[in-house]
């Protein structure tokens, strides 16, 4: 059996559309998916909502729905949104699902229970509903939360907690020796700065009626709903199926190779989660990879400013490969990056329209008047140095780069790599020349360029690849021979008017 590779990305919350947050992550997972997938590896790939947070019994009740039916509705637009965008997750798990989620919550629950790491405490202190967490003084600024630049509520109630405080050291040593690797570098000191301050435990429960009735019971206490955290996190292993008979893909799958979150999340899935993990007996992640955010317009989104955009909208306007190329060329991974639709139509024409999209124009309006519909044989080998320099360096380098998830540097060097070829052709004047040659090489780097951006731009490398009348290779590599019969289309990326 193939090696396996589980991947997953944050759930997100159902108080609101998604916004292209929400769509960055999912992108940045999906290419980590496919990558790994044409290395002939088993690949599961798991995406959903967060469904029993109190923010979205809040925003049910602002929009005036039953709250079953305002997260229905939005659940619905996430799902639509990762197909929209060609996002090839193998599930979508929703943490309303009495059947397929609440039993291995539960059952985590009890495995904790009999650590005896889960007791009952009056509590007194300050919570961001929009983190979903109890947050204390000394992460406030300007007494308000960081992340959500909203003074918290000052709450006092009777919860479960968590024994976090236990798991210190066996936190400390599993991040330092990158058994649970944080990537990049700066989270991973941020975690073991915030581990030596002291680690608190933290409420896994909350009072039911706070919660008007709604999430998972707290087992033999119907007076309280488990914590949103506490069962959100258990997402990751519900899907798998720990907790129900069908416990196959869970001894399959788990551990998780790489959790796909961002930023503002780290601390639960760095210390609450591999904690609960341990506690129940279970093996902890091997990888958190932490992105950072997107503005809009150099400012943070916000529904107050009004600048919160909707990548639906974005794809309906200006389709999914445009919306994925923006994200993955101009946002970097490890820090914040900034949309506008000046930035994305500026690319569009300058990357997409006038880059790849010409140059495929131009190599197959010149092989059709040459070849018409014959079969073209062509050999890696028979092509011009500076070509097999080129592809041989993007493979070489992409390899390395993806799993660093550098990706826009990967597409930086292939796009230098489109651009060496529109020089290649007007240097040469491939179109006056009747040792066609050259014109067989210029076939054999799109086809290879096909190849490359498959993770990134899987529609684009498909329709490549059918104009070239060749098949997906399925695999990221470099191909020898290649039999190509032209069939040109229509404009990859028409200009924009």
């Amino acid at each position: 059996m193939n090696k396996k590779f589980y991947i997953t990305t944050a759930i997100d919350y159902v108080n609101g559309p998604p916004h292209i947050g929400h769509a960055l992550e999912k992108i940045q997972a999906d290419v980590l998916a496919r990558y790994h997938r044409l290395l002939g590896q088993d690949v599961w790939f798991l995406i959903g909502t967060d469904e029993n947070a109190q923010k979205n019994i809040l925003a049910a009740e602002k929009a005036n729905m039953p709250t079953f039916d305002f997260i229905d509705r939005n659940a619905a637009m996430f799902q639509n949104m990762a197909k929209l965008l060609n996002v090839s997750n193998n599930d979508f798990i929703r943490t309303s699902d009495e059947k397929k989620h609440w039993p291995g919550v539960v059952k985590l629950w009890k495995e904790c229970e009999k650590s005896n790491d889960i007791y009952k405490k009056k509590y007194h202190g300050l919570y961001c509903i929009g983190c979903e967490a109890f947050i204390t003084k000394k992460d406030l600024e300007d007494g308000l939360c960081p992340e959500h630049l909203k003074k918290p509520e000052k709450v006092s109630e009777e919860n479960y907690f968590f024994r976090l405080s236990k798991y210190e050291n066996q936190l400390r040593d599993l991040i330092k020796n990158d058994v649970l690797r944080i990537v990049p570098e700066k989270r991973k000191t941020e975690i073991l700065n915030l581990i030596n301050t002291g680690l608190e435990d933290f409420s896994v429960s909350r009072p039911a009626e706070r919660m008007h009735g709604w999430g998972v019971p707290v087992p033999n206490d119907k007076s309280q709903r488990v914590y949103v955290w506490y069962d959100a996190l258990s997402n990751y292993i519900t899907a798998l199926g720990y907790g129900t008979e069908n416990t196959q893909s869970f001894g399959r799958y788990w551990p998780a190779d790489i959790h796909v979150i961002g930023k503002g999340i780290l601390r639960f899935h760095a210390l609450y989660w591999p904690a609960m993990l341990m506690s129940a007996g279970l093996e902890v992640p091997k990888m958190l990879f932490v992105h950072d955010y997107i503005t809009v317009n150099n400012r943070k989104m916000s529904k107050t400013i009004g600048n919160v955009i909707n990548p639906i909208h974005l794809v309906d306007k200006y389709g999914s490969e445009p919306v994925r190329y923006f994200f993955l060329r101009e946002i970097s991974c490890f820090q914040d990056g900034d949309f506008s639709y000046k930035k994305f139509e500026e690319r569009y024409e300058a990357d997409l329209s006038k880059g790849l999209g010409n140059l495929v124009s131009r190599v197959l309006t010149m092989a059709e008047k040459t070849f018409g519909q014959q079969i073209i044989e062509c050999n890696f080998g028979e092509i011009d140095a500076g070509f097999q320099q080129g592809i041989n360096d993007v493979f070489k380098i992409a390899k390395k780069k993806i799993i660093e998830f550098k990706f826009n540097e990967v597409l930086s060097l292939i796009w230098t790599l489109i651009s060496y070829c529109d020089q290649y052709i007007d240097k040469r004047r491939i179109w006056e020349q009747e040792n066609h040659k050259e014109l067989k090489g210029l076939l054999i780097v799109l086809a290879q360029i096909a190849v490359f951006i498959s993770i990134f731009l899987p529609e684009t490398s498909k329709k490549i690849f059918e104009r070239l009348g060749v098949e997906d290779l399925f695999k990221f590599g470099i191909k020898n021979s290649w039999s190509f019969k032209i069939k040109k289309g229509e404009s990859l990326f028409p200009r924009l008017d």
